[in-house]
C-alpha cells in the first residue's frame, strides 16, 4: 500500500524539481565588472603601443674596467649621486705596494740627477787646484834640470844616457802638468750635458710610472660619470667581479625627467605622427592619463622584446621605438614601470593647435 502511493509522489517531486531548475537556469547571468579595468582610448583614431618608463639618460649599467675583489660598496639604492662620487671599490693592496716601489725608484733617479746638477763639489776644487800647482812646480823643476844638463854636454860631466833620461823626465813632468790642468777644467765644468739629460729622462720615466700606478689605483674606485639616482646595486663586498662583468653591477639614471620608450608596431608606423598629441596610462588605472611630449625617434626598427629570452624563439614582430617625456603630474612613477601609450593618428599640432587629418 505504501509503495503504491510512494513511487508516484517521488516521481511528482522530481518533475517539480526539474521544472523549477529549468525556470531558474533561464535567468540572465549578471555581468560583473572586470577585475582590472582595461585601458581606454582617448582619441578617435589612435596608434597604440606598450611603453616602459626609463630615466632621461636611459639605464646606465656601470661595470668595472678591471677584474678584482670588491672591498667596499658606497652606492645605495635610491641614493642620488653626482659626477665623481664613488660607487664601489676593488682591492688595491698590490698596487699600493707597487706604488711604494716606484716612489723609491723615483727618489733614486732624482738623487742621481741632483748629484750631476750639483757638480762640481766645492770640496773637490781646492784639491784639484793643489794638484795643478804641484805638477807645475814639478814641471818647472824638471825643465831646469834639463837645461843644466844640456850645458854640461860638452864638458863630459854627464853621459849622453843621463841627458836622454833628463829629457824624458822633463817630458813626463810636462804631460803630468797638462793632465792635471785638464782634470781641473773638467771638474770645474761640472757634469756632462748628455749625462744630465739621461738622468732627467730616468726621473721623468719614474714619474710616469708613478702616475700610471696612481691611475690604476684610481680605476679601482668606480665612480659615477653622470648626475643621477642609483636604481639598482648588484654587487657586495667580497665578491669577485670580472672585466667585463657578467651583469650590471650598478644601474644609474637621471630621474629628474622621466621618459617613456614606446614600441610602435611596424604595421602602425605609416600612421604614426611624430608631433601628434600622446597620452600614457598606467596598468590597472585606465582613468589616469599622463601627457607625453615627443623627444625623438630611434630610426632603427628592432625586434619586439616582450619575449621569454629563449634562444629558440623566432621574432615575427618588429617595432619602432619612440621616446616621450612624461609629465608625472606630481605622482610617483618608477623606472621600469609599464604603461599603455596612445598617440593621436588623426591630428597633428601646428602652432599649438590640433589640425585634423581631414583639414590637412
Amino acid at each position: 500500500m505504501i509503495a503504491k502511493y510512494l513511487l508516484p509522489l517521488i516521481a511528482l517531486g522530481m518533475i517539480i524539481f526539474a521544472v523549477s531548475f529549468l525556470l531558474h537556469s533561464q535567468q540572465p547571468i549578471p555581468q560583473l565588472p572586470p577585475p582590472i579595468e582595461p585601458a581606454r582610448n582617448p582619441f578617435p583614431s589612435t596608434v597604440a603601443g606598450s611603453g616602459m618608463v626609463e630615466p632621461e639618460t636611459e639605464n646606465i649599467a656601470v661595470g668595472s674596467p678591471v677584474a678584482g675583489v670588491v672591498v667596499g660598496v658606497n652606492a645605495k639604492v635610491g641614493q642620488r649621486v653626482k659626477i665623481g662620487d664613488p660607487l664601489f671599490r676593488l682591492d688595491d693592496l698590490q698596487l699600493k705596494a707597487e706604488l711604494d716601489i716606484r716612489k723609491a725608484m723615483l727618489a733614486d733617479a732624482q738623487s742621481q740627477l741632483d748629484k750631476l746638477l750639483a757638480m762640481p763639489r766645492p770640496e773637490e776644487l781646492p784639491q784639484s787646484e793643489a794638484r795643478v800647482r804641484e805638477t807645475q812646480a814639478d814641471n818647472e823643476n824638471m825643465q831646469q834640470q834639463l837645461t843644466r844638463a844640456e850645458r854640461l854636454v860638452g864638458t863630459g860631466a854627464m853621459t849622453e844616457e843621463e841627458i836622454i833620461d833628463r829629457k824624458q823626465q822633463a817630458i813626463q813632468a810636462f804631460e803630468r802638468c797638462n793632465r792635471a790642468v785638464a782634470d781641473f777644467n773638467l771638474l770645474k765644468a761640472g757634469a756632462w750635458e748628455p749625462d744630465k739629460r739621461v738622468a732627467q729622462t730616468a726621473v721623468d720615466h719614474a714619474k710616469a710610472q708613478i702616475e700610471q700606478t696612481q691611475t690604476d689605483l684610481d680605476r679601482l674606485v668606480i665612480r659615477a660619470l653622470v648626475d643621477g639616482e642609483v636604481l639598482q646595486v648588484n654587487v657586495r663586498p667580497g665578491e669577485f667581479v670580472g672585466a667585463p662583468a657578467n651583469q650590471a653591477l650598478v644601474v644609474l639614471g637621471s630621474t629628474k625627467q622621466l621618459h617613456v620608450r614606446a614600441d610602435i608596431d611596424e604595421y602602425d608606423i605609416p600612421r604614426f605622427i611624430t608631433d601628434a598629441p600622446a597620452r600614457a596610462t598606467l596598468k590597472g588605472h585606465a582613468n589616469t592619463f599622463f601627457p607625453l611630449k615627443f623627444v625623438r625617434v630611434e630610426p632603427y626598427v628592432v625586434p619586439k622584446k616582450s619575449l621569454t629570452g629563449d634562444n629558440t624563439e623566432r621574432v615575427d614582430t618588429r617595432v619602432l621605438q619612440v621616446i616621450y617625456a612624461i609629465d608625472t603630474q606630481g605622482k610617483q612613477l618608477f623606472v621600469g614601470q609599464q604603461v599603455d601609450v596612445f598617440i593621436d593618428a588623426g591630428a597633428v599640432t601646428v602652432n599649438g593647435e590640433a589640425v585634423t587629418e581631414t583639414t590637412r
